[in-house]
């Protein structure tokens, strides 16, 4: 693994459901020293109450300046024009970028840095931090999110793919596209903590009590509830099964119009990573019903895992990365084959087949991807 190094992480905000970001850092900092730069933006705020409300968030957060997680670990909240796209705006972001970060690494005594990077709007500073080399980390395919300038996130990944020392992707739709602007670019999968997750089989874990009362079976989503979400799917399952409570767990960032005034439907909000294992010993299935488009084709589903370390049988919409465990997931083309596919899966609920799909997880360790990244990035050191 990766030792006594010094990292510039540039990543989403720090906080809230852990991503294969923090993972990844997480276990880094364990040998080496972390700066991590909480997220720059990649849209421009738009004059709704919700985007008002984050622009406010992000004010409050950047005057706590660069606060220590840990003795190996900083997050630093910057604060900058939420104009990307806009030429003087993006020059005066990676001006004021590259000096603060600059003074920040000499007084955490970061030294010769390696610029690891999952978003791709940093491409201006590259070469302005005194990095040994950049690394490009991409788990999705950013220019397809809804409301970002789609060419100009395009040309910005386009440049930091080029003069990345090397590229990693969580797909491997992604990691092609790459691979023809830099060679040096490699597919990663994503990971799971399977001892965490895999709780949710120990008979001692306890169900939420705003989960108990939900007639049986128990068809649960987590993750953060956005447009990729198909919540007209899940109102056409929510209609042709009445009897079934299906749960969704998470942030809302996206119209409930779809699923508003269905009594077996019902959204718990944001949870706490820590006690999604008692969430999942609630459920009876887990589910992944994402829209099919561009991003989601090109995406890797961390929950897929997360599920699947619970011992949870799982049905998802048809995506690529999904597909390559068809031995443990049943994937459906349509609303029909969503309600077929669950019922099925409620055959394969705990026992062996539970025991199979925490036996498939354990090969896929964070600390093993890791390892994975770190003789990647010594291969490339090397040359």
């Amino acid at each position: 693994m990766l030792e006594q190094r010094s990292i510039i992480c540039f990543a989403h905000d720090w906080g809230g459901d852990p991503t294969s970001k923090t993972h990844i850092m997480r276990i880094l900092s364990q040998k080496n020293k972390i700066l991590w730069v909480n997220s720059i933006g990649m849209r421009r705020p738009t004059a709704s109450a919700r985007d008002f409300r984050r622009v406010v968030a992000k004010v409050r957060r950047s005057l706590n300046g660069c606060r220590r997680i840990h003795e190996n670990l900083h997050v630093w909240n910057p604060l900058v024009l939420p104009l990307p796209g806009v030429a003087w705006a993006d020059r005066f972001n990676t001006w004021v970028l590259s000096l603060s970060i600059r003074r920040l690494t000499r007084r955490l005594g970061l030294q010769d840095p390696i610029l690891w990077t999952f978003l791709p709007t940093v491409n201006g500073l590259v070469g302005t931090l005194g990095e040994e080399m950049v690394i490009y980390h991409c788990v999705d395919e950013y220019s397809a999110f809804s409301g970002v300038p789609r060419e100009h996130l395009q040309r910005m990944e386009r440049d930091l793919v080029e003069r990345a020392a090397v590229v990693f992707t969580s797909s491997e739709e992604l990691c092609r596209e790459r691979q023809a602007f830099n060679p040096r670019t490699f597919f990663v999968s994503h990971g799971v903590d399977v001892t965490h997750f895999s709780r949710a089989l120990d008979p001692r874990t306890q169900v939420p009590t705003d989960l108990e009362r939900d007639a049986r079976p128990v068809i649960g989503f987590f993750g953060l509830i956005e447009d990729w979400v198909d919540l007209p799917l899940i109102r056409e399952v929510a209609l042709a099964r009445p009897e079934w409570s299906i749960i969704l767990l998470g942030k809302i960032a996206t119209d409930l119009d779809p699923v508003r005034r269905l009594p077996n439907v019902r959204l718990l909000g944001q949870k706490p990573y820590e006690v999604l294992p008692n969430y999942c010993h609630g459920f009876d299935v887990g589910i992944i019903p994402f829209k099919k488009n561009e991003l989601t084709r090109k995406a890797n589903p961390l929950k897929l895992r997360e599920y699947l370390a619970a011992g949870l049988p799982v049905v998802s919409t048809d995506l690529p990365e999904v597909r390559k465990y068809r031995y443990l997931v049943r994937i459906a083309p349509d609303p029909a084959g969503f309600v077929r596919e669950i019922e099925l899966s409620l055959m394969e609920r705990g026992g062996s087949f539970a025991a199979a799909r925490v036996d498939a997880m354990k090969r896929e360790s964070w600390e093993a991807r890791v390892e994975e990244l770190s003789s990647l990035i010594a291969t490339a050191k090397a040359r």
